[in-house]
């Protein structure tokens, strides 16, 4: 720092000076959008009014080439589907009622270019963000999960970002005390460069301690508390997640500081218990937390959403750097920050709360008559602007949708000519080799860094199909939660490739007995400049937003991260789709796997020749080609009705769905994880490697007390779900019909040996 004071740059100002020089391309703004702000403004605007509209304008925040796309979740969402949906699509987070006065808030989010930049800040404070949109829902986060995508497992740069985000998530969320009870993680080439790292958490309140982010009432207090204010994270993710940039000088002359936030789960902790208790005095009118483009989205979403305008004094913002401009102040994405509007008689009593948790607050402003956002700064005024065309009425573009010529050529390269295992004791080679694979091999060098069970109401944590966590301990009132995304498919075909990963993750609820209720979502694409990539977007929107409607449950909420590629080479299209299902009482839950001996083993569903884009094709010959399995919502919902309602009579025993890897990789992790062998025939009628390497949807592997094992196939038939009962648990091998037999201590060396011999101790 030089220690110069900073010029103000002021309305009058700007309008001493309207043809002043602005860098506002470097800032992210195109022409006609710097172009169109100063229409808006009549003037040129304030460098503090130009860094507003940047972070607020980019593509992160704005949503500017997505919401053309996105308005047909609103068109396909039936009163039906809204009725247990409290808060949706606009707000932090959706809400929905699970019963008993209860209600659940979810959000999946981003975190991918900073997680690349700087792994372990990237991805933790990925953590921190996702839990204060929950938190700002007045809701107390109670579970985390992380879906995750790299490059090839064994490339370099593979080494040196996974063990920084597998670490920065388990040591910013393990210091909140909140267990991580799910995601995937997910190898795959065209992630190098460009990792995902997708954060979501799941909280729990009362249905009348909801509450939404709005600036109501003329006179009302603006509180900012939490942290201080630094120069860490300037334009971190707003600019980050929306183009790519390069450079170490911001113009001033200064060296960047990075633009990676800096996280202190310490403060996140006591911020969380200081909000709860400041929700339930009843001191809070509205909240919004401070992520993505800092003061600048909070002031501005605040005052759109309420009934006037706001004032706001940057003078009384708590900092912890000297000398930063205005502009740098708005757009700090320092972490741990909220931002409440507090009725004037409340204040000091939100400041007693504030002292009791050693939480920093100031008050920085008031809410204002007039529609106006004005921000003063130094004595002079810096800001004035109508809120709404900040944070609601930025730039819509319709972007070119093309689908590529390539795409044909794509789903013309099939699978079928693959050579395929055969003999029995190539298949058994095979099994082998797909166990130990990057995709399918244990995740237990990643989840054993996490804490699952802190609290004591985490129920089921991976490797279990769904997060499990426990409402209210009383009833035994809980919630399950699951995140699933087969890239592959949604490259064969964008619409059935996300409604495969809509079935998946509603599939995987079911299993442990959870009836599924609502969707979040993250979409993950590459560059919206790309019409095929615009297409891929499209086509996953429409394919998730008509697959809800079949399925009668709403998307509550998501997010949007484009240009994830590096260079010209997109990732996968990755639409990350979280379920959440609803238990009456957890301890109806299934457990995953071979629970018992002497159980009677059943595939639910139909198995048929589907290899595109399975897993087997890609260890076996790096092949993506092909269609990918014929994806039948109503065969999912027989399926999870079938499953709920024999798990809340106590029916199953065990349950695991079959997806990557098909009913071999199934069979492995059920003997696995229930450390226990099976002597099973495969399903008759069917090639023997049909029968164990295909992906076909809609199908789950049961296990029932032999006693009740005739009566569960006649419910079976009864609900219209195919079913084949395919031998008995017990013992310490898997034999598989004519395979020679695979003990149980050679198949967990070839599971869970990969990911050590790869990334070494934790």
């Amino acid at each position: 720092m030089t220690g110069t004071v900073p010029q103000v740059d002021s309305i009058d100002s700007a309008v001493a000076t309207p043809d002043q020089p602005q860098p506002y391309r470097e800032l992210g703004l195109a022409d006609d959008e710097y172009a169109r702000i100063r229409e808006i403004l009549g003037r040129r605007p304030t460098d503090a009014e130009l860094a507003m509209y940047a972070v607020m304008w980019s593509e992160h925040c704005s949503y500017k080439s997505s919401k053309v796309h996105l308005k047909y979740f609103g068109e396909t969402t039936t009163p039906q589907m809204r009725g247990r949906m409290l808060a949706g699509i606009g707000e932090n987070a959706g809400v929905v009622e699970i019963g008993d006065g209860w209600a659940v808030t979810f959000k999946v989010e981003s975190h991918n270019h900073p997680s690349y930049v700087e792994p372990y800040q990237g991805a933790a404070t990925g953590v921190g963000g996702i839990v204060r949109d929950i938190m700002a829902m007045g809701a107390r986060p109670v579970a985390v999960a992380d879906p995750l995508r790299f490059g090839p497992a064994d490339a370099p740069d593979t080494a040196r970002v996974l063990p920084g985000v597998v670490a920065g998530i388990g040591g910013y969320g393990n210091c909140l005390g909140l267990p991580n009870v799910g995601g995937e993680v997910v190898f795959d080439p065209s992630y190098s460069g460009n990792p995902l790292v997708n954060a979501l958490c799941v909280g729990s309140m009362r249905v009348e301690d909801l509450h939404l982010a709005f600036a109501s009432g003329v006179g009302n207090k603006i509180i900012l508390f939490g942290a201080r204010t630094g120069l860490d994270g300037i334009g971190g993710v707003s600019v980050l997640a929306s183009e790519t940039f390069s450079g170490d000088e911001d113009g001033s002359g200064r060296k960047k500081l990075p633009s990676v936030q800096v996280g202190d789960p310490f403060t996140e902790k006591v911020l969380i218990e200081c909000c709860l208790e400041l929700f339930h005095a009843g001191l809070v009118v509205g909240i919004q937390d401070l992520g993505g483009a800092g003061l600048a989205c909070a002031t501005s979403e605040l005052a759109s959403a309420g009934d006037g305008g706001m004032q706001v004094d940057l003078d009384a913002v708590p900092l912890r750097a000297t000398g930063m401009t205005a502009a740098e102040i708005l757009a700090s994405e320092s972490q741990e920050r909220m931002c409440a509007v507090v009725r004037p008689e409340d204040v000091e009593r939100f400041m007693a709360v504030c002292r009791k948790w050693d939480v920093l607050a100031a008050v920085i402003g008031e809410v204002t008559e007039d529609d106006r956002l004005r921000i003063t700064w130094r004595g002079e005024t810096v800001v004035d602007v109508p809120p709404r065309t900040v944070a609601d009425e930025g730039p819509v573009y319709h972007r070119p949708v093309e689908r590529s010529a390539a795409q044909d050529a794509l789903v013309a390269n099939t699978p079928d000519a693959l050579p395929r295992p055969a003999a029995p004791s190539e298949l058994r080679a095979e099994i082998l080799r797909m166990a130990a694979s990057p995709n399918l091999c244990s995740r237990a060098w990643v989840t054993d860094q996490y804490d699952r069970y802190v609290r004591g109401n985490t129920v089921l944590a991976q490797p279990a199909d769904a997060g499990v966590v426990r409402v209210d301990e009383e009833s035994g009132r809980g919630v399950a939660v699951a995140t699933d995304c087969n890239a592959r498919f949604v490259a064969l075909d964008p619409y059935v490739g996300t409604q495969l990963a809509l079935a998946e993750a509603y599939r995987n609820v079911a299993v442990s007995g959870a009836e599924p209720i609502a969707v979040t979502n993250c979409l993950n694409f590459g560059s919206p400049e790309d019409p095929h990539v615009m297409w891929q977007f499209a086509e996953a929107v429409r394919g998730l937003a008509d697959g809800c409607a079949t399925l009668g449950i709403p998307v509550t909420g998501g997010n949007v991260s484009f240009y994830n590629q590096t260079g010209d080479r997109p990732i996968l299209p990755t639409p990350v789709i979280g379920v959440l299902g609803v238990f009456e009482d957890v301890r109806r839950r299934v457990r995953c796997g071979f629970t018992r001996d002497g159980d009677a083993v059943v595939l639910l569903g139909a198995t048929r020749d589907e290899l595109g884009g399975s897993e087997w094709a890609h260890v076996a010959h790096g092949h993506l080609g092909g269609r990918p399995p014929a994806v039948d919502l109503a065969a999912e919902q027989r399926l999870a009705a079938l499953l709920a309602a024999a798990a809340a009579d106590g029916v199953l025993t065990g349950a695991h769905d079959l997806s990557e890897g098909g009913l071999a990789q199934a069979l492995v992790e059920s003997s696995l994880v229930g450390e226990r062998g099976a002597r099973i025939a495969p399903p008759p009628g069917l090639d023997p490697f049909v029968a164990l390497f295909a992906e076909s949807a809609g199908r789950a592997l049961v296990t029932v007390a032999e006693p009740d094992a005739e009566a569960f196939l006649a419910r079976v038939g009864e609900a219209g779900v195919p079913a084949s009962r395919l031998g008995t648990t017990g013992g310490a091998e898997l034999v598989i019909g004519e395979l020679p037999a695979l003990s149980l201590d050679e198949l967990r060396t070839a599971w869970e040996g990969t990911l050590p011999a790869l990334f070494g101790s934790p």
